[in-house]
């Protein structure tokens, strides 16, 4: 049998291989090129020597740069340039003027800086090394200009400041409110007498105090005996860790149930005895107590016969419902 045939796809296949072993080292070529010269466009001054922009050497100091950019921004700056006769400089023109204002600008801003000034003195020396060049030059452009750290510290500062105005409007309104329970704007009156603060508070002198006043007045010293008692509170049991006593605990029970001293005290005592039965001044005690009173309340509903009259009338009428009976 003579040699099979050459078919036109696997020619077609052949040739397209051909082409990608030709094309791999042009586009290799391509990738790692690099310009001849140091000055690269895009990179500080571009094609511009940033030093010759300012007219200035490389061992120039910091001063004679600044020096010889606040001449140049005078001379260039839009607003002030007027251009003179025979003046054959790169701002001719209004629109050069600016566009070598904005050179002069990223000259200085290049140079005044010792770290960048460094990288791109290394640029002048190295121009081999082009992909370091950009790398270090877009890192520092790129980079925050303020420190991680005083960020940091900054942010701790002010979450610190706004969660001690929360305790203390918190503090306040604990204080504010301890005031109005009879229980204890009594014992902080009477430990008041007993000090003799509310007839300081009371005394007449050559600056008498009107009624509004000596109110106030007597209301801080409240106030504070108050505040005294709930910095004990927190020294004693948060702090130190001691145990609560019954007071306390029927304390914390009620604030929990969100009841006022008068309500507290009208519950008989047996009602009182099961609360500290049950411990419900700890948190999740209360919490299994409050889910059981809220299911009990739904069996007694649900076998309500006034409540199912309620729901079936709810949801065949409702309280919307155009109706032609009179009643």
């Amino acid at each position: 049998m003579g040699a099979p045939l050459l078919s036109p796809g696997w020619a077609a296949r052949a040739a397209g291989r051909r082409s990608y072993v030709l094309l791999a080292p042009f586009l290799l070529t391509l990738l790692l090129v690099r310009p001849s010269g140091a000055l690269v466009e895009g990179l500080y001054c571009g094609t511009r020597d940033c030093y010759e922009v300012l007219g200035v050497s490389r061992s120039a100091g910091k001063a004679e740069i600044a020096r010889a950019y606040r001449q140049l921004a005078r001379r260039y700056h839009p607003d002030r340039y007027r251009p003179e006769p025979g003046d054959e400089g790169p701002g001719r023109t209004p629109q050069s003027a600016e566009e070598a204002f904005l050179l002069v600008a990223t000259a200085y801003e290049t140079l005044k800086d010792e770290e960048t000034r460094k990288d791109y003195d290394y640029m002048l020396d190295h121009p081999e090394e082009y992909y370091s060049h950009y790398y270090h030059y877009y890192s520092r452009r790129l980079a925050p200009k303020v420190d991680v750290r005083v960020v940091i510290l900054v942010s701790v500062c002010a979450i610190s400041v706004f969660q001690f105005f929360s305790w203390w409007n918190s503090y306040n309104k604990a204080i504010s409110y301890l005031a109005t329970v009879p229980k204890y704007r009594i014992q902080a009156t009477e430990i008041a007498k007993q000090q003799g603060l509310l007839k300081k508070a009371k005394e007449k002198g050559k600056n008498k105090k009107s009624k509004e006043e000596i109110r106030d007045e007597e209301e801080n010293i409240i106030k504070n005996i108050i505040k005294i008692w709930y910095c004990r509170w927190i020294y004693n049991f948060n702090i130190k860790g001691k145990e609560y006593g019954e007071e306390e605990r029927l304390y914390i029970i009620r604030k929990s149930m969100k009841m006022s001293k008068s309500q507290f005290d009208s519950l008989e005592d047996h009602q009182k005895e099961t609360f500290l039965k049950r411990e419900l001044w700890i948190k999740e005690n209360y919490e299994v107590y409050k889910q059981e009173q809220e299911e009990e309340l739904k069996k007694k509903l649900a076998n309500d016969p006034r409540w199912k009259r309620y729901r079936r009338w709810m949801k065949n009428e409702g309280p919307g419902r155009l109706t032609f009976v009179d009643d």
